[in-house]
């Protein structure tokens, strides 16, 4: 059973990038993307309330009055790492733009496990733990550096120097192993995945549209476009349940085998699938093709989160359950 886990984390990682993928086409279709943000996240929270309702998970809802306010905060996340997929993919493609979550997502997962805040059963750090989180960040360093001629400095648009992209990719990344750990402190007051995930993408789908609106009314956002919409692909509708899907899964999985496993296997997931997606142009993205340099900088990404999760996997196993968790 826990090589299911590992699998299922795995997969949902590999979600993460054709998520992202998806939503810069929704993004060219409405033409903003903080427009196609919160398109993507209402989709996800109507189907998400859909899928609670046929499971009979809505009951619970009303002990949201009784729990912290900062368990409500999980969904967050969600625009945030939505809003810099878009941005990034198409300044310095998908394996790039995936490295740099890679390496907030891993940094926030181990310290997560190093120090147990908000439920997360604490874990020490080991000799391999380490190890792999540098062959992340050489790995990361590798990739950038070896991006292609024309994505150095300013990028189009904005004007920004290219380290502000550079930061907003590692927070991003950094945001959702949090927004698991949240989830599923979440998770063991309302006892239902489906009301979870539907409480986290509802206020998700609050924040960006606020932020959109206020965006909008400041002039600094364009109009969305609906017409463009009648002819989108299938596939690029496709992000909501992406989204939805991953932050489900991930904050069932992370009390089970913990943050830095869950982290580990999942940016697996999103490396190998980013890795197709630049490779073959697929999404109708720029193909980027995979030079030696992203080619060992991707190597060293997929043994540093190898590295991480064997030596979690090496502490013991998974944690044991508290009293009252939702997965007993």
């Amino acid at each position: 059973m826990h090589s299911v886990f590992l699998l299922a984390a795995l997969l949902v990682g590999g979600l993460l990038a054709v998520q992202a993928s998806a939503n810069v086409r929704l993004t060219g279709a409405v033409g903003t993307p903080y427009a196609a943000a919160t398109l993507q996240l209402g989709l996800a929270a109507a189907l998400l309330g859909g899928l609670a309702v046929a499971a009979g998970a809505t009951g619970s809802l009303p002990a949201l009055a009784d729990v912290p306010a900062w368990q409500l905060l999980g969904g967050l996340a969600s625009p945030l790492y939505i809003t810099s997929a878009i941005l990034l993919f198409p300044r310095l493609g998908a394996v790039s733009s995936v490295g740099l979550f890679v390496t907030g997502q891993l940094a926030a997962s181990l310290a997560l496990d190093l120090f147990g805040p908000i439920g997360v059963p604490r874990r020490g750090l080991t000799v391999g733990a380490g190890l792999g989180a540098l062959a992340v960040l050489a790995g990361i360093t590798v990739v950038l550096r070896g991006q292609r001629a024309g994505t150095h400095g300013a990028v189009a648009g904005g004007g920004r120097p290219r380290a502000a992209w550079i930061v907003l990719g590692v927070a991003a990344g950094a945001a959702l192993p949090v927004q698991g750990a949240v989830n599923a402190a979440l998770l063991r007051t309302l006892r239902e995945p489906f009301a979870v995930a539907l409480t986290s993408f509802t206020v998700a789908t609050a924040a960006i549209l606020v932020l959109s609106l206020a965006l909008l009314v400041a002039g600094r956002t364009p109009r969305p476009a609906v017409r463009p919409l009648a002819d989108m692909p299938w596939w690029g509708w496709a992000g909501a349940g992406c989204a939805a899907a991953y932050v489900t899964a991930t904050f069932l999985l992370i009390p089970v085998i913990g943050a830095a496993t869950t982290v580990a296997l999942t940016v697996t997931g999103q490396q190998l699938a980013s890795a197709a997606i630049d490779g073959r142009g697929l999404f109708l993205l720029p193909r980027r093709p995979l030079t030696t340099a992203r080619v060992a900088g991707l190597s060293l990404l997929v043994v540093g989160s190898g590295l991480v999760q064997m030596s979690s996997v090496d502490i013991g196993g998974p944690p044991e359950e508290e009293p009252g968790s939702a997965m007993g």
